[in-house]
């Protein structure tokens, strides 16, 4: 049987202590800050994903977040109006006569510590405007729903929600048949 001598035997001491050492570090990871409501206000650019259908439209989308609110100065409304007006011609002259539309999409929003996330419930409210077809205006109004909460994470400060417009009524009839347009923004950041 071998004898360890005192030199091994401090030898053999350290590797353990080395080894328990490097062990204790690997536990510590970046130190990520807690998420608050205040710091989820500001101006936001996040993609924005379209479907409808078979079809699918990506874009860049600029909004607002104020404490309970996501503000649109410039809503999304193409496919919705190509919805309605049928035309692909007309859709252009459509669209460039109503111009931007502004929309609010309601929120409350609570702190989810666990997941260090703030989650958004979504209240919206209908969108309403004009379409010019023909020379008339019809009105028009969208029934929007958000079936899911948004999210504020706190891993990467970023946004992420969707909602969709369940369905149109121009004057007051529903249109038939129509197929959901789901909007989704999966990463929107601050500017």
């Amino acid at each position: 049987m071998k004898k360890f001598t005192v030199p091994q035997f401090f030898i053999a001491v350290l590797l353990i202590v080395t080894g328990f050492t490097l062990y204790s570090c690997n536990d510590d990871g970046p130190d990520i800050p807690l998420v608050k409501l205040e710091e989820m206000p500001g101006n936001y650019k996040g993609k924005l994903i379209i479907i409808q259908g078979t079809t699918k439209t990506e874009s860049i989308k600029d909004f607002k977040v104020k404490k309970d609110t996501i503000i649109f100065a410039e809503f999304p409304i193409n496919e919705i109006v190509k919805t309605v007006v049928k035309d692909t011609g007309k859709v252009k002259t459509a669209l460039k006569a109503i111009g931007k539309v502004k929309y609010n999409l309601n929120y409350t929003a609570s702190v989810n510590a666990a997941n260090n996330v703030v989650e958004l419930a979504f209240a919206p409210k209908a969108l309403e405007f004009q379409i010019p077809v023909n020379g008339v205006n019809k009105k028009t109004v969208v029934t929007l729903e958000a079936k899911q909460k948004g999210f504020y994470v706190g891993m990467d400060r970023s946004l992420r929600y969707a909602f969709t417009a369940q369905k149109i009524t121009v004057d007051g009839t529903v249109l038939t048949p129509y197929e959901v347009i789901n909007y989704n923004f999966p990463f929107c950041i601050k500017n």
